[in-house]
């Protein structure tokens, strides 16, 4: 890098800098303004801060590595979540916000009671926000490395690190994201989030420009990309037309398994942790101005995240193959081509968009992860009488906390793509309970709780390599731990009392689910559900054709597969014109004769 190239990184970070110390005083004023600003974001600005959430400096790095070894189907990995993404909009959006809670832990005392509930919120707590988190932190801490080892930053810099460079480069970017997102809360994250997704993004534009010029355009990377190799790179889904079902069966060269293909389509998104929401995105649903607010909100981010970003880290990953047939770590494609293609200012450009993706992750994860150990474990156990100022020292105490451990874990991580299937792997398996508590009187906080531990061990042990007692194909890897862990759960939940009856019909009045599951609260109390499922579940249909019709087509007419790209665009099309007519109908049901 040169000097002019410094010269711009340097003032992104000093603008970065400065808003988080100018958002400083918002956030010190009491623990809801600390971690969910006070309950008052805006659609648009809660909706940017969850897609720069998932874009991180690790992804472009992550899709290169498996483009190269999985092809484009192996994108499923992570597009599949896109189907519990949709179901977040019209499900759960309106649930949570309606719940006015800091932190998804917190909602396993408003639902369950007793005992066990203030267990489970502990161990929730403190699950999610050090060993779950701070391995997500640690990936993209790993890729920030890889980056500057690439481009040879401290090189550039006239500084000789030797053998020490990742330990320095860990401790620099630990360091600066920790300063604006440890002071600023919440809000300093999701405002910088905003600038730094659209910085992100401009540079993940420039860099597939320039990359896809190099191999001469589209129509000269298409046939050489599937010539240097083996897998059939190309295909959005592992088929080819053939003798099989409907005249397709399937690819003998595909990237990925038939199994590991139907576990990411038909296990993958309803089993994992998220399954509902998931941590950093409830955090900004509650932090929306209203319901309407926090569903306009999960629109925006399936838009951005899948529609959007898909595209131009694909075709760099494809131009990587080209350009880099015979690199031994494919998820260094991307700086590598960076540094060869980019010319001065542009490379400053895009490396100050790196460090924008990486902080934005980052600096979410740290205040995602202090918000458990703060509101869930040292103001519920330790200090429930605590003032707000107390309470946000806290916070900025437990942000460091997590930061500390997050880079451990960066130091001793190697590989993003594995560690991606570690995080899924550990996450695997409490996804049903945690749909079905919203939605069944009969779930209890022992089943949640046994859910959440089962799934993470055997997702532990079924990474540890040469352990030999899972299958190697990690879509199967995945049904066994679902369906191990269901078994486990489902026999505690019958072998245990149920919640009590004060417990069920608070939760019911505050939150007002519908379904058959909540029939006896609502006959009880006589208060109908603010929610029509049977016409969500239609909107759901609809906004998934939309969604990948949409993601689809714009792939399938990129890559010269005009017969794909139509299809879909049809999809889409049709999902458009069906969810405006459901928009119509009555969202609530009409109370019955006597009842409010």
């Amino acid at each position: 890098m040169q000097t002019i190239d410094w010269i711009v990184v340097l003032l992104y970070l000093i603008a970065t800098m400065a808003v988080g110390i100018y958002l400083s005083k918002k956030a010190s004023k009491s623990l809801e303004d600390f971690f969910v600003s006070g309950r008052s974001l805006p659609w648009w600005l809660a909706g940017t801060s969850m897609a720069a959430t998932t874009f991180s400096i690790d992804t472009p790095l992550y899709i290169c590595g498996v483009v190269a070894t999985r092809g484009i189907a192996g994108n499923w990995e992570w597009w599949s979540f896109g189907f519990a993404h949709v179901v977040l909009i019209y499900i759960f959006a309106r649930l949570w916000r309606r719940a006015e809670i800091v932190t998804d832990a917190e909602l396993t005392e408003i639902r369950y009671g007793g005992r066990m509930a203030a267990i489970l919120r502990a161990t929730k707590a403190f699950l999610f926000a050090v060993p779950i988190n701070c391995i997500g932190i640690g990936y993209a801490m790993l890729a920030m490395v890889k980056v500057v080892d690439a481009l040879q930053l401290w090189e550039s810099l006239g500084l000789n690190v030797g053998d020490n460079g990742k330990l320095w480069s860990v401790i620099f970017v630990s360091f600066f994201v920790l300063i604006y997102s440890g002071f600023s809360g919440l809000w300093g994250v999701v405002v910088t989030d905003f600038f730094q997704f659209f910085l992100a993004l401009f540079g993940a534009l420039l860099v597939a420009v320039f990359a896809v010029n190099d191999v001469g355009g589209i129509r000269e990377l298409v046939p050489q990309v599937q010539a240097v190799t083996d897998i059939d790179v190309l295909a959005f889904i592992p088929l080819v037309r053939g003798d099989g079902f409907l005249g397709w069966q399937w690819s003998d060269f595909a990237g990925i398994t038939l199994t590991t293909f139907s576990a990411y389509l038909f296990v993958q998104w309803w089993s994992f942790r998220r399954s509902d929401g998931g941590g950093e995105f409830i955090q900004r649903l509650v932090a929306a101005k209203d319901e309407a607010e926090a569903e306009k909100a999960a629109w925006f981010f399936n838009i951005l995240n899948y529609i959007v970003r898909t595209w131009p880290w694909i075709l760099v990953a494809l131009a990587g193959l080209v350009i880099f047939p015979e690199l031994e770590d494919p998820e260094l494609a991307y700086p590598l081509m960076m540094l060869e293609f980019l010319p001065s200012i542009v490379l400053g450009l895009v490396v100050a968009s790196l460090i924008a993706a990486f902080m934005s992750t980052v600096s979410t994860s740290i205040n995602w992860g202090a918000s458990y150990l703060t509101n869930d474990l040292y103001r519920r156990f330790f200090a429930p009488d605590a003032s707000q100022a107390q309470l946000v020292f806290a916070g900025r105490v437990a942000s460091a906390l997590v930061t500390v451990i997050g880079a451990i874990a960066a130091f001793f991580a190697q590989d993003i793509a594995t560690v991606f299937r570690l995080v899924i792997a550990i996450g695997t398996g409490p996804g049903l309970v945690l749909i079905l508590r919203w939605y069944w009187w009969r779930i209890n906080s022992a089943a949640e709780l046994t859910a959440m531990l089962v799934g993470f061990a055997i997702g532990v042990l079924s990474m540890i390599p040469n352990l030999n007692l899972f299958p190697t194909d990690f879509g199967l890897r995945l049904m066994v731990i679902s369906g191990a862990t269901a078994v486990v759960w489902i026999s505690v939940m019958y072998l245990t009392p149920p919640e009590s009856e004060e417990t069920l019909t608070s939760f019911y009045l505050r939150v007002r689910p519908a379904g058959l599951g909540w029939k006896k609260q609502q006959d009880a109390t006589g208060v109908q559900p603010l929610q029509n499922l049977g016409l969500d579940a239609l909107k759901v249909v609809a906004g998934v054709m939309i969604l990948f019709g949409s993601m689809l087509s714009i792939g399938g007419f990129l890559l010269l597969q005009s017969g794909v790209g139509w299809f879909c665009l049809v999809m889409a099309v049709i999902g458009g014109f069906w969810l405006r007519h459901l928009n119509k109908q009555r969202i609530f049901s009409m109370s019955r004769p006597g009842k409010k």
